[in-house]
């Protein structure tokens, strides 16, 4: 348990740090940025089931359309969140993106009430009213909905949802994700590069260098994540989880001193007050059904 701990908080702290690595290479548009990471993702899993010689899975994924249609659709809210992200940490908006990783548990109890036919518990349920009084009140002092917070959410939330049902494992479906991608990402970059349209033309090496980390710093987080995932309970997943944003949060004011008004921070105070509520609701039902079994 204690490796199953120690894996899932890298994890989280890496996934945290991540507007640091993003802002040195902010001279790439996100669009590209997030082609690259993808090829050199892909590159990174590749040498990983190249060294592991685990590669019968692909062969038989790819004689399952259903799926290859539902890694697609994966594949494809992978890439919405990522360029969101990384378009939100590049415009100086690294506060709204910690807002979207704070609110993504509570989006998760919505999806289960709304697709899985949940039944949240009262505490839950008063969670989401807190959740949504923040976005509320951020919608009417800001004068518009805090679109990349929810667009994050929803993003990583249904994601999320496809992937608790998905078939193959961590490293294998990810890798069969970047593959698809990588099937646009690699003749549009091809492209740009050919008529000089790419920001990377006649770029420095030590650029090239940091996109080169983009590989191993997209896989290594979520086999760390996958290996904590089996090893702890779930309660101690999800008090983890918040590590990422506020690692992020703490960027945004100390770091990057992006502006946080009183009125922007009741918003978050009422998003932290909710996850306060659903995470010590949750830790005292699991220590509960600990003591009856």
């Amino acid at each position: 348990m204690q490796n199953g701990l120690l894996a899932a908080a890298l994890a989280y702290i890496v996934w945290g740090l991540f507007p640091l690595y993003f802002h040195q290479l902010s001279q790439i548009g996100a669009f590209e940025l997030v082609l690259h990471r993808t090829l050199w993702a892909l590159g990174f899993l590749l040498l990983v089931l190249t060294w592991r010689r685990q590669w019968q899975w692909l062969r038989e994924a790819w004689r399952k359309p259903r799926l290859m249609a539902l890694y697609a659709t994966s594949a494809t809210l992978l890439s919405v969140n990522w360029l969101i992200y990384v378009w939100a940490v590049n415009n100086q908006h690294v506060l709204e993106a910690s807002l979207g990783y704070f609110i993504n548990p509570l989006v998760n109890v919505l999806l289960g009430v709304l697709v899985l036919r949940e039944r949240p518990r009262p505490a839950q349920w008063a969670a989401l009213t807190l959740a949504a009084g923040a976005v509320l009140w951020l919608s009417w002092h800001t004068g518009a909905p805090p679109w990349i917070a929810l667009s994050l959410a929803l993003s990583f939330g249904v994601y999320g949802l496809i992937k608790k049902t998905a078939p193959l494992d961590a490293l294998e479906g990810l890798t069969l994700e970047t593959l698809l991608l990588a099937v646009v990402a690699a003749p549009v970059l091809l492209g740009w590069d050919l008529s000089g349209r790419s920001a990377l033309a006649g770029a420095p090496a030590s650029l090239w260098a940091w996109l080169l980390l983009a590989g191993p710093l997209t896989a290594v987080p979520l086999l760390l994540f996958g290996h904590g995932a089996r090893r702890i309970p779930l309660s101690t997943l999800g008090l983890l989880q918040y590590i990422s944003p506020s690692l992020q949060f703490l960027l945004g004011v100390w770091l990057f001193h992006e502006p946080l008004q009183a009125t922007r921070l009741t918003g978050f105070a009422l998003i932290w007050l909710a996850l306060l509520l659903y995470s010590g609701e949750s830790l005292w039902r699991a220590r509960q059904l600990s003591r009856a079994t």
